[in-house]
């Protein structure tokens, strides 16, 4: 008899116990790894595309020529690394500060956590009936029709009635396992993005609306016309703090995250911003499929013709279509001019500095014969060493032409690199 009562409670929920959770490695916290992770992650990454810009194995991909490189940044390499170390160290006493105030990370409550979505999963059965009878439809008939050959779906229909079960059907459970493992962090992750993508779009558009903002702050990381991958967090020590690592912590406290999925948060977010400061647009890029704003899209942001537009940052581009800040004219002819504006530039410069050489060499003649034949070999064989000087020159600059810009190419001819 009491196997045929159909309950309309509640299975409870199991008891659990808090226990402290496991180090991922013994030699060093959660904490420390949180916040190491990104920052080994950065120049991982950038380590990468140095190499590549080196040895210029993809010069058919770069958004710029290195004559470019060369030319038109404001900022030498050093002091672009210094600037990115110290907002690291910045972000790294962030990171630990905030760790210091969150709670110690337990686990034992999974089954408990699975279980409570069963329940919200069972509660909102309860509507079904509600729902058919506002479409016409008899619950009480449909669920007897189906009890037969589809004795859960019956359940369902019913509101959330299982005859003679105390605890969570097979497949409520499953779903609940799917939602409690799978879909709320992937929510989690989509929310902690857009976050991030609203904090610095609005941060951003407004260091360049602000004059004073962007002369004291944001100016600093526009000398870098010509972007590179290690470059990307080259920002003021301030604008660094407020933009990257609030806009993180956000994500990170607004979505309730863990302390372990913040390790794929924060390392993911750190070399999607590597990579759109890359200057290289790849072919089949399976990052762009995901994330329209890549490389190609922030570039044209820190070129002078742009630099009043693209502000998304760094996953989406809505923000820039609903605000009306997405760069719409061409792109291709100013991009050629600007590589052959700089080339002509590092050509005169290197034709210079030939004719300055030959122009000493030519004063060392003089000297020569005004000196007379009392030192002649003396003042000849400084002469010779002198010439011998101006031709090594020569070689050496088709060597750094080689090595910058791919073996059999002119003089870092910006043609040749698209």
């Amino acid at each position: 008899m009491a196997s045929n009562v159909t309950s309309y409670d509640l299975p409870p929920l199991p008891e659990h116990t808090l226990k402290p959770l496991p180090q991922l490695v013994f030699w060093a916290s959660d904490a420390a790894i949180q916040t190491a992770l990104p920052i080994i992650a950065y120049w991982v990454v950038s380590l990468i595309f140095h190499v590549i810009d080196v040895y210029d194995l993809f010069a058919k991909y770069r958004l710029h020529t290195p004559a470019e490189v060369l030319k038109r940044n404001h900022v030498t390499r050093w002091e672009v690394f210094r600037d990115v170390v110290l907002q690291q160290v910045i972000q790294s006493i962030a990171l630990m500060g905030l760790s210091y105030y969150d709670d110690a990370p337990t686990t034992g409550t999974s089954e408990y956590d699975v279980a409570w979505y069963a329940q919200k999963l069972r509660l909102a059965q309860r509507a079904i009936p509600f729902v058919l009878s506002t479409v016409g439809l008899n619950p009480t008939a449909l669920a007897s029709k189906l009890s037969a050959a589809q004795p859960t779906l019956a359940a369902v229909v019913a509101g959330g009635r299982y005859p003679g079960l105390s605890a969570f059907a097979s497949w409520e459970l499953n779903t609940a396992s799917f939602l409690y493992w799978y879909a709320v962090p992937a929510i989690q992750f989509m929310a902690a993005i857009i976050i991030i993508d609203a904090w610095e779009y609005m941060l951003h558009r407004a260091m360049h609306m602000n004059k004073w903002l962007y002369v004291t702050f944001h100016s600093r990381h526009h000398r870098l016309y010509v972007p590179y991958a290690y470059g990307a967090l080259y920002n003021h020590p301030l604008e660094g703090f407020a933009l990257d690592t609030l806009g993180g912590g956000l994500g990170y406290l607004l979505t309730g995250m863990t302390m372990r999925q913040s390790m794929w948060f924060f390392t993911g977010s750190t070399i999607k911003t590597v990579l759109d400061h890359s200057g290289y647009e790849f072919p089949y890029d399976p990052l762009h499929y995901i994330f329209p704003n890549n490389a190609a899209y922030h570039d044209i942001h820190h070129q002078s013709w742009g630099i009043k537009t693209n502000f998304s940052q760094p996953f989406f581009v809505y923000l820039d279509r609903i605000g009306g800040t997405m760069y719409k004219g061409d792109t291709a002819s100013k991009y050629e001019r600007a590589r052959r504006t700089a080339q002509e530039k590092f050509d005169q410069e290197k034709e210079n500095e030939l004719n300055a050489v030959l122009a000493d060499v030519a004063t060392s003649d003089e000297s020569l014969r005004a000196q007379g034949a009392s030192t002649p070999r003396i003042s000849r064989k400084k002469a010779l060493s002198i010439s011998s000087s101006a031709g090594n020159f020569k070689d050496l600059t088709n060597k750094v032409n080689q090595n910058l810009h791919g073996r059999g190419a002119g003089v870092l001819r910006a043609e040749s690199s698209r």
